[in-house]
């Protein structure tokens, strides 16, 4: 009893055996046991890095807008489109893809994404046409929502146990807070030499060059689906509904959080008072607060995942609330952007393999749903933080509105808790549709 609670604690799921003790006929797996405590697999540094060119051009474009207006032909409001063009293919595209590339060994997906993202980045920077640069952005979304679908599932097989699998995805998500960190202020730099259209050839160049060790490191026949892979499995791994309160943990969390990020930078400087100039500078501090806090999450939520998704939520809720009351003491509003860093992506890892738990370790679409949770809570955040500027709050309503919307986010996280805690998660509902099982489990 006491080995099965600790599985329940950690909302980890008991294999499927048989009678005998072996996997049940038909169930193809990879052997990915590793000793607690091994080290993080080479191939996830490998896809973080990927994910760090992909967090750059996501982010970098912002700081372009200018510039590219010019040169396109349209002003600044319109060069807009190229951010929420991003952002559509970002929120559609993961499950589409996840299913179009179902069939396809995992290793030809994420170099295949890599060509794309490359791909759309150099016609963006041959092209004269905002039409076709917006187009590109589109095409670059996709790529990126299909790696970062697909890379999860392999980092967590791979990294074996389900504790190491949450440290892998922290190195992975990793790679992002590196591109807010060093990419995003890199690649606008290159731009203020080059052009806008400079760092798309930059970033172009190294999605190019990351294919070579990726296809050096990755096993040419990992695949994570088994032999059995299907559409129809894949949709029968969304049933769990413990599986919708994790994404629905997502959307708030992402929509309280990033919302009130996405209008940081006016507070900083006219709340604040923080020089312009400096104000990239403070934007780094979030990015090292990001990287500490998803380090620190991925270790934490080894054994503590709900308990680290609540203590993460509970202090980025304060933090935003605290941001409100205290926007004209700038010491303080950039010890508070620090830890928001910390707080408000430090449980991401935790949320993307609990996502994978709940449906699945091998579920690509559970993992692409993941990303697009992330993506649409950050547009929907973002456009009713927005809203608020125009109320009695001013500069400070986003800070304030993120902050009930982030702790409304300890809802679905407490109710999974209780529920873990009562019964075990069921098995991956089965294919031939036979309903789940869930073992009650009694103190």
């Amino acid at each position: 009893m006491r080995a099965a609670r600790g599985s329940l604690e950690t909302g980890h799921r008991e294999p499927d055996r048989n009678p005998n003790g072996h996997q049940p006929e038909g169930r193809k797996t990879l052997s990915t046991s590793r000793p607690a405590g091994t080290r993080t697999p080479t191939l996830v540094y490998v896809i973080a890095a990927g994910i760090f060119l992909m967090g750059t051009t996501e982010f970098m474009i912002a700081g372009l807008l200018p510039e590219a207006a010019a040169d396109l032909g349209v002003n600044v409001a319109q060069a807009g489109l190229l951010v929420s063009a991003f952002a559509a293919g970002m929120i559609i595209g993961p499950p589409v893809m996840a299913l179009a590339t179902l069939r396809l060994p995992q290793r030809a997906t994420l170099v295949l994404s890599l060509v794309g993202f490359a791909v759309g980045h150099v016609v963006a920077a041959l092209s004269d046409s905002f039409a076709v640069v917006t187009i590109s952005r589109v095409i670059t979304a996709l790529a990126t929502g299909t790696f970062w679908a697909v890379g999860a599932v392999v980092a967590t097989t791979i990294a074996g146990p389900p504790g190491a699998s949450t440290r892998a995805l922290s190195v992975m998500s990793g790679g992002l807070s590196l591109a807010v960190i060093a990419g995003v202020p890199l690649g606008t730099f290159v731009g203020q030499f080059t052009g806008w259209r400079g760092p798309f050839w930059m970033l172009a160049v190294l999605a190019l060059l990351a294919i070579v060790p990726l296809l050096r490191i990755m096993p040419s026949k990992l695949d994570t689906h088994g032999s059995d892979v299907s559409v129809r499995r894949e949709l029968a791994t969304l049933r769990p509904w413990r599986l919708w309160l994790v994404l629905g943990a997502i959307m708030l969390a992402q929509a309280g959080f990033l919302g009130a990020y996405s209008y940081l930078s006016p507070l900083l400087t006219e709340r604040a008072g923080i020089p312009a100039a400096l104000v990239p500078l403070v934007l780094v501090g979030f990015g090292i607060g990001a990287l500490g806090g998803t380090m620190l999450g991925g270790r934490l939520g080894e054994q503590r995942p709900f308990t680290t998704v609540a203590a993460a939520f509970a202090l980025s809720s304060l933090a935003l609330i605290t941001l409100a009351l205290t926007a004209s003491h700038s010491t303080i509003v950039v010890a508070l952007v620090v830890l928001l860093g910390a707080t408000g992506l430090g449980a991401n890892p935790v949320l993307i393999a609990q996502t994978l738990r709940q449906a699945g370790n091998s579920s690509t679409l559970a993992s692409s749903l993941a990303t697009a949770a992330f993506n649409l809570g950050t547009a929907i955040g973002a456009a009713l933080a927005g809203a608020t500027l125009s109320t009695s709050w001013g500069l400070i309503g986003p800070a304030a509105l993120g902050a009930v919307i982030t702790g409304s986010a300890l809802l679905p996280v407490g109710l999974l808790a209780a529920t873990t805690a009562r019964c075990r998660i069921p098995a991956a509902p089965d294919p031939d549709g036979r309903p789940e099982l869930s073992d009650h489990v009694h103190a």
